[in-house]
């Protein structure tokens, strides 16, 4: 019996029992569109992340206050020492920075006339345009002084503009944050959101009155651009050094933008791995029904297997005809779900166009490999059970 042969009887042999047949290829899909979905899934959420740092640059280097022992992932607890301007500024004259700016947040109510609007407020220096690769829509950014002298200026987002202004020019107009008065000097142009900030819903104003305003002692961050990327694990190295120096403890925290990627790469694999080990669950369900079907269909088919049994048709024969049922019916589950899984992720993709969510291609050719493998694996007691029928009896029960 040729290849092709075998495939015309097994699909002949299936067509007799549509209903079983359909059930059991909706099983099987139902477990590979889970595996696609949810590996594409994992690998929409590593490239949103990667996506969002290179937002930054690949030059970044971040200082926090607090000292906390991490391989790379982003500092949580731990005992926060003050990070000041003082350190700011030493660290913006360390060797291989090209540029430094200090933050400062906190959420307060900004008010023009009978408008008002809560939003995050950060204080800042002019250095951050560079540091951040801000765009402005109008005006300008703040100006370049000393981090000390403070300044009553103020930098609006986008919408924050256009809600307390609307069609109106916002520059130089006074606003008040709370009980602080400031001046608009600038608008930024159109950023959206990125690293759980929307720029879009922001206002900078100069770091030292936002320290003052808002009763700061130490800074959120500093972040810092180096000169060359190759200096990034200098530039790291000599940063501790400097700030063990300055505050004769190790107390402040490191960490590069390389290294919270990878630490999120790692989360995110583990995330990934262990939900597709979840939706592979449901392929086994669907094994189990694949082997349950050709079960009664050898159940069904005595009289056939002893009529091909009586007219010498071998053991290995008969075995590869109920094994190719069982593959077929498996692996048109697997191509039906890789094509309902493909189509899911698109439909993602149409309502979130900024998540970059793609399944991976060793995810297609894993999933299809292993519907086969469960159609295979879980035909094999079926066909090796036919083989062992006696021929007489079963055409005796014809």
């Amino acid at each position: 019996m040729s290849f092709w042969d075998l495939l015309s009887f097994a699909a002949g042999a299936l067509r007799g029992h549509r209903l079983r047949a359909g059930l059991s290829i909706v099983g099987v899909a139902v477990g590979i569109a889970a595996v696609v979905v949810l590996t594409a899934l994992g690998e929409g959420a590593r490239g949103y992340v990667t996506q969002e740092f290179a937002t930054l640059g690949s030059n970044l280097v971040i200082v926090l206050p607090g000292r906390v022992e991490t391989t790379g992932a982003a500092p949580f607890g731990g005992v926060v020492h003050d990070l000041t301007l003082e350190d700011f500024v030493a660290i913006s004259r360390q060797a291989g920075v090209r540029d430094a700016a200090p933050m400062v947040i906190a959420s307060e109510t900004v008010r023009f006339g009978g408008r008002g609007r809560s939003v995050p407020v950060i204080g800042t220096t002019a250095e951050l345009v560079e540091v951040r690769r801000l765009v402005m829509g109008a005006g300008q950014f703040l100006p370049r002084r000393s981090p000390f002298e403070g300044g009553s200026e103020i930098v609006l987002g986008l919408r924050v503009a256009r809600e307390l202004f609307g069609a109106e020019n916002p520059l130089g107009k006074v606003v008040r944050a709370g009980d602080w008065r400031f001046r608009v000097v600038g608008v930024l142009g159109p950023r959206g959101r990125s690293l759980g900030f929307d720029y879009d819903d922001l206002v900078f104003i100069p770091v030292q009155t936002a320290m003052r305003a808002f009763n700061r002692s130490s800074l959120f961050r500093v972040l810092v651009k180096v000169n060359v990327y190759q200096e990034m694990d200098v530039v790291k190295r000599d940063l501790l050094t400097l700030m063990q120096g300055r505050h004769r403890a190790e107390d402040v925290t490191v960490i590069t933008q390389d290294a919270v990627i990878s630490a999120f790469g790692a989360i995110l694999n583990v995330l990934t791995l262990a939900l597709v080990g979840i939706a592979s669950v449901s392929l086994a369900v669907a094994g189990v029904g694949i082997m349950n079907v050709m079960l009664v269909s050898v159940t069904e088919r005595r009289a056939e297997v002893g009529l091909l049994k009586a007219v010498g048709v071998e053991d290995g024969q008969i075995r590869l005809t109920f094994l190719a049922e069982a593959a077929l019916l498996s692996s048109a589950g697997g191509l039906t779900g890789l094509g309902v899984g493909v189509a899911a992720v698109q439909v993602l993709v149409h309502l979130y166009p900024t998540f970059p969510a793609s399944p991976p291609a060793w995810a297609l050719v894993a999933s299809l490999s292993l519907s086969l493998v469960v159609g295979v694996v879980f035909g094999v007691w079926p066909a090796h059970r036919a083989t062992r029928l006696d021929p007489v009896t079963a055409l005796a029960r014809r």
